[in-house]
């Protein structure tokens, strides 16, 4: 079990078609601070028929494409 797995759950129950979230809204949905790790885990959100298309540092943002 994944540390994001709340976080694939919200993106599945609640988003449709390709999005972006902020890192605050991220955080506040998977109920812990967004880390390096992110970038390890984040393959994992294809089981939940979503994947990540960017993520932007500069904009902190992360951009969200439904399969």
């Amino acid at each position: 079990m994944s540390k994001y797995n709340q976080l694939w759950q919200y993106i599945k129950d609640n988003e449709s078609g390709d999005f972006d979230l902020s890192f605050d809204a991220i955080e506040k949905a998977a109920g812990l601070p967004i880390d390096h790790s992110f970038l390890r885990y984040k393959k994992e959100l294809s089981n939940y028929g979503f994947e990540v298309e960017k993520i932007s540092l500069k904009n902190k943002t992360v951009k969200f494409h439904q399969l």
